[in-house]
């Protein structure tokens, strides 16, 4: 193997500039020869190639993002063009291909393997919803970006009284909701995975009220609720003063947490070592504190399930 490219894909994530660091330097440490591929899989299909060198990742390190950019491609899912898409590659002599992305970039990493291109995912996503990994880059930087925000609106929640409904991405995965509520003391956390019920959100609230708690957090998955409606519902079923902040967006930019970087870092030069070694079709997966290579087909049958003991956990605390 002498040609290697990298591409992110799907939403970005906080940690994908390291391990496209950790990517380009360990397969130039092994002599390899490195192309970025920009704008994920449409930069592919328009060939939107440059070459990476060890300074062309320099300082990257703590930058939010991906320096590669970063785009959704409709027209991947049809055969034909994911023929094209590896005809291309062989065209450029590209032998091995490291897609860092979320379940759709994966998929599109999976119809690469079956057309015969050596390729290893790393799992780049703030949802955490991989199958098969216990983090996926973004998680965690994600989830602290959302605590920050919550210290600040605990500020002016208790100087003003007031309820705040807080909404944090994850349409369909909880997993940021349930950290951030965990961390930061929320007293209910709304998610996807678990039923609850309005009435019974509002009963605790004002039994926190009679006990004398003047103030209090909610954290919401998106997805789970319309979080303006809820809280015009809880006004009315609690007296209480409620405000709604949608966090969105905030929680993907800014600079990766040194445990994002480091499992980032350790993730980019595995996928290189994976490669090398003649493996295809795998992502690097975090399990029990190692990197290991896990199929990319295992990865797509179900998303990454919520730890119902740490939801319970949750319930307890809030009380």
């Amino acid at each position: 193997m002498k040609k290697i490219a990298v591409l992110t894909s799907g939403g970005d994530a906080p940690g994908m500039n390291p391990a496209i660091r950790a990517v380009v330097r360990s397969a130039i440490y092994q002599g390899l020869q490195v192309i970025g591929i920009k704008r994920g899989y449409q930069g592919l299909l328009q060939e939107d190639f440059v070459d990476l060198d060890v300074a062309s990742v320099g300082d990257i390190v703590t930058r939010g993002g991906t320096i590669l950019r970063t785009a959704r491609s409709e027209e991947f899912h049809e055969l034909k063009v994911q023929q094209h898409a590896a005809h291309l590659l062989r065209r450029h002599r590209i032998e091995g291909l490291v897609v860092i992305g979320g379940d759709g970039s994966f998929r599109g990493a999976l119809s690469l393997h079956e057309q015969g291109m050596r390729v290893i995912g790393i799992p780049g996503t703030i949802d955490n919803d991989i199958h098969g990994t216990e983090s996926t880059i973004g998680f965690d930087t994600a989830v602290n970006t959302g605590l920050d925000g919550i210290s600040k609106l605990r500020d002016t929640a208790t100087s003003h009284e007031r309820l705040f409904l807080v909404e944090v991405m994850g349409r369909h995965c909880g997993a940021i909701a349930l950290a951030m509520g965990i961390a930061g003391g929320a007293e209910a956390i709304l998610i996807p995975e678990m039923e609850w019920n309005e009435e019974e959100l509002a009963s605790s609230i004002n039994r926190g009220k009679e006990r004398g708690k003047i103030s209090s957090i909610i954290i919401i998955a998106e997805g789970t609720a319309d979080t303006k409606t809820l809280g015009e519902r809880l006004t009315l079923k609690t007296n209480s003063d409620v405000r709604t902040v949608i966090l969105g967006h905030l929680q993907r930019g800014g600079a990766p947490t040194a445990g994002d970087s480091v499992l980032a870092s350790r993730m980019g030069a595995k996928a290189v070592e994976y490669l090398l070694s003649g493996l295809s079709g795998v992502m690097t997966a975090l399990r029990d504190a190692n990197i290991v290579p896990v199929s990319l087909e295992l990865s797509q049958k179900m998303g990454n399930h919520i730890d119902e003991n740490l939801y319970h956990l949750a319930k307890i605390l809030a009380i």
